[in-house]
């Protein structure tokens, strides 16, 4: 039960984020989720996509520097707590998490957060044992 997600490294200069998608956009390739972080010099685009290996090729024949990593996406319900819940249960089983970012597809019933662990095996386990609905790739890519 793991997702697929690629990261964009880019400088961190006006536009390089509006080529990204154009590009994305223009190979008609729809974004799902995604994060931005950045530095003084460079940001990381994290995106899921409703097509990985399309996106990652297409994003590198253009010229940018993509990555590809398995992050695991969890859905809770959209009401207080959800999130310490999930957090509550990797400290339990001591995996840190790496980052992580959410949405909610419509505000009172589920959120979807998107995890990355140090320990992605163990960490799926843990949220089993818990009771954790953990999305497939399939699901998260045709939302």
């Amino acid at each position: 039960m793991k997702v697929e997600q690629i990261a964009v490294f880019l400088e961190n200069k006006s536009g390089r984020l509006a080529e990204v998608t154009a590009v994305l956009a223009a190979a008609g390739i729809n974004i799902r989720a995604l994060s931005l972080a950045d530095t003084a010099d460079f940001g990381i685009l994290r995106l899921i996509v409703d097509r990985t290996e399309e996106a990652k090729e297409t994003l590198r024949r253009e010229g940018f520097t993509v990555g590809k990593t398995e992050v695991v996406a969890v859905e809770v319900a959209d009401r207080p707590g959800g999130l310490a819940h999930i957090l509550a249960l990797m400290d339990e089983a001591g995996i840190n998490v790496e980052y992580m970012y959410a949405f909610v597809q419509k505000s009172g019933e589920h959120a979807i957060l998107i995890f990355r662990f140090d320990n992605i095996d163990a960490a799926i386990a843990g949220l089993t044992r818990g009771g954790v609905r953990i999305l497939s790739g399939e699901e998260v890519h045709a939302i």
